[in-house]
């Protein structure tokens, strides 16, 4: 039986805005990459980039409203967002394009941990209808490492 009680929800809504942070984060260094990225694949990875940022942008709101829908506080600031994120700054607009493949690689990969982690607190508290948008962003994200894998070969 799902413990519905105050814990569970505190730890999922804490998780919740954790991952607002990571893709307010993500979204910001992904749209840096697709500005500064150079060199023989500029057109292809400037396209890629783009097209996913554009879907984590678009998963922002999404995940801000279920916050409030449990009754919550969402994430306030820049700064909130910097506390809360664990997709770490890249300001080195000097990077070659495959470590900037690498590194989106990476903060995507630690994202489906994330929210494969998240799934036994939704179901904790309870949450159904944010249970079943975990399985969403997840399949989403390991979308993005799929091709920013295939990038790399």
């Amino acid at each position: 039986m799902a413990d519905t009680g105050n814990n569970s929800k505190a730890a999922l809504v804490s998780e919740l805005n954790g991952l607002l942070a990571d893709h307010m984060a993500l979204f910001f260094k992904t749209k840096n990459f697709h500005w500064h990225v150079a060199g023989p694949r500029f057109r292809d990875l400037h396209l890629l980039f783009d097209e996913q940022a554009i879907e984590i942008r678009d998963q922002i709101d999404a995940i801000g409203e279920r916050v409030r829908k449990n009754d919550e506080y969402t994430l306030t600031s820049i700064g909130s967002v910097a506390k809360h994120t664990q997709i770490k700054d890249q300001d080195d607009v000097t990077l070659t394009a495959e470590a900037m493949v690498k590194e989106l690689r990476d903060d995507n990969a630690a994202m489906v941990k994330r929210l494969k982690g998240m799934k036994e607190l939704a179901e904790q508290a309870g949450d159904n209808a944010t249970d079943g948008l975990l399985d969403d962003w997840t399949d989403m994200a390991e979308e993005r490492v799929w091709f920013l894998n295939q990038t790399l070969k």
